[in-house]
């Protein structure tokens, strides 16, 4: 199995880092801290950077196509300008349960915002949204904790994890309607790799997946189910990762101080932090929201 070798980035401390996302035309890194309710912004070429105070937590943000960022709050999409800060509400999720909220989400390839809701405690009731057009519905129900999603590059395979059920899941996906169908496991998690959470899909079709609990990153094969390589991280709670870079051959990723109590977080001083290496593969562009 290969191995790489990561380095911290940004010692960023985030409660619940999460969510990275390069913007090539920004040449930005941007991400979330869910339980810190910020959205950070870091330009690797001068080292700038910013971040975003947000009332509600905030769990996923996308690029739009007109400029703007859609974003996941605790309760609903939202619409922001990433220069003023300002925000308006697109659509609320419609949840059974007051606790649930959404957390990860990402655009689809005709430009779908796919978002999904998870509660603290180990209940299914959660579900996998999609927004289109200003217009939110229900694409699974059931959900414990919806998670990492991906798409192949040909747009007919969408991947996509809930974490309560350690395993990754394929859907036949149509681009023209955004239906998924023939949900199939395509990857199990075994004993002792943590649990799936956050993900990145590479130019080969290889699911790059934080493994919460874990200490790693781990490179997974959808199509045998086989782990190709790891990328140990000194942070036991490893939730996401992002391909940037001018070529989109290096991974960023995203770790959590939460789950630990403070003798672990002794051991673990870079939990919170922002970590990248250099790979020798490259991934997608990120897509962007549309409507």
């Amino acid at each position: 199995m290969k191995n790489y070798e990561a380095k911290c980035l940004l010692e960023a401390r985030n409660e619940l880092g999460e969510g990275p996302v390069w913007d090539e035309q920004l040449q930005e890194l941007l991400w979330v801290d869910i339980e810190g309710r910020q959205l950070h912004r870091y330009r690797p070429n001068d080292g700038r950077k910013l971040q975003l105070q947000t009332e509600k937590m905030i769990s996923a943000a996308v690029p739009a196509e007109d400029g703007t960022w859609l974003i996941a709050l605790a309760d609903g999409f939202y619409r922001l300008n990433l220069e003023s800060g300002d925000m308006s509400l697109i659509a609320r999720t419609e949840e059974e349960t007051a606790t649930n909220r959404l957390n990860d989400g990402k655009c689809d390839p005709a430009g779908r915002f796919w978002a999904g809701t998870m509660i603290s405690t180990r209940k299914r009731n959660g579900h996998l949204y999609v927004l289109e057009d200003g217009k939110l519905s229900k694409r699974l129900s059931g959900i414990g904790c919806s998670n990492g999603l991906a798409w192949t590059a040909d747009g007919t395979v969408m991947y996509y994890i809930d974490t309560f059920e350690n395993e990754v899941y394929a859907f036949d996906y149509d681009a023209a309607s955004g239906q998924i169908a023939n949900r199939r496991i395509v990857i199990r998690f075994p004993e002792g790799e943590g649990s799936p959470d956050g993900m990145s899909i590479d130019s080969e079709g290889m699911l790059w997946i934080g493994h919460w609990g874990g200490w790693q990153i781990g490179r997974w094969n959808p199509l045998t189910g086989e782990k190709l390589a790891t990328i140990p991280i000194p942070v036991r709670n490893v939730t996401s990762c992002a391909f940037g870079g001018e070529s989109l051959d290096e991974l960023y990723i995203t770790t959590a101080r939460i789950g630990n109590d403070e003798d672990q977080l002794k051991e673990q001083p870079l939990a919170g932090a922002v970590f990248r290496v250099k790979l020798d593969v490259k991934g997608l562009p990120v897509q962007r929201a549309r409507g």
